[in-house]
């Protein structure tokens, strides 16, 4: 398949571009059945459009597509199925989402087909260690990634932190063979992924040591099960614990949040500025 280059490179500058200058707002579209908050709502391309120009009216700077949940205990898809979600929705969503488009997958041919869609970056929940062919498929349309740290399996005895940057290091080696740039490299510590809540907590704190591997990062915690027991229990509660992560993450040196609720980011990470600012304005 071809890829538009001039037009991917085109969409993934506008977003990199923003790294660096503010907090940078990932808005969440899972056009999956079964995703952990929001399966089902958005299986639709009609819904999907919606629920994306909605996150990006509310200050979204870059729209994640995923037809595949990670939640624990999911149903792994095939290629086929996987874009069997996502073709009728990509083509209208990368042309009038109002915001840059980024993929959730970690197979390189349902990336090959997304990019050449027009969407700009890859976010590989595996971090290129998956699908020997994520590197390449990257390398070759010219699109940002997203390597995020992740577990076939939980040991609450490892150092965690240790662990992320090994894997780190391998996912980074992985790119350059493959001819990624590293400015278009994120790293993600995959919250939520692998790892006991203990060593969830244990990233989120090692937010300022792992953003001096010289990366920007992105953290993904929105409306996770790290955060249940918050407002009895319901999501409402889970976003008060999303929220207040998120502006600690901020404060250690992240600086893109993938999130279901935009607004009440754009609000928090605004509040953050002023506070932080001389002076206070």
């Amino acid at each position: 398949m071809a890829f538009d280059i001039a037009a991917i490179a085109k969409a993934r500058d506008r977003f990199l571009s923003l790294i660096g200058t503010r907090p940078v707002i990932m808005g969440i579209v899972n056009v999956t059945p079964d995703s952990f908050s929001d399966g089902g709502l958005f299986a639709t391309p009609a819904a999907a459009l919606a629920q994306a120009r909605k996150l990006v009216a509310e200050g979204a700077d870059i729209v994640d597509v995923g037809a595949e949940s990670t939640r624990p205990g999911h149903t792994p898809l095939t290629t086929d199925e996987e874009w069997a979600r996502l073709q009728p929705l990509l083509a209208a969503l990368v042309a009038e989402a109002g915001a840059p488009v980024s993929i959730d997958t970690y197979k390189a041919e349902t990336a090959r087909r997304a990019l050449g869609e027009g969407v700009c970056l890859v976010n590989d929940v595996w971090g290129l260690q998956r699908d020997p062919l994520m590197a390449r498929t990257i390398a070759e349309a010219g699109a940002a990634v997203v390597i995020m740290h992740n577990r076939e399996t939980t040991d609450p005895e490892i150092d965690i932190v240790a662990d992320i940057k090994r894997f780190f290091a391998r996912s980074l080696e992985i790119a350059r063979r493959a001819g990624v740039p590293e400015r278009h490299v994120l790293l993600d510590p995959g919250i939520g992924f692998g790892k006991s809540r203990e060593q969830n907590y244990a990233a989120l704190r090692a937010i300022p040591e792992l953003r001096s591997l010289g990366f920007p990062l992105l953290i993904g915690v929105s409306r996770k099960s790290l955060f249940k027991g918050l407002g009895d229990g319901v999501l409402e509660g889970r976003l008060v614990g999303t929220l207040a992560a998120n502006l600690l993450a901020a404060q250690g040196g992240a600086e893109v949040f993938r999130v279901h609720d935009a607004a009440e980011h754009r609000a928090a990470f605004e509040v953050l500025r002023i506070l932080a600012a001389p002076g206070g304005s």
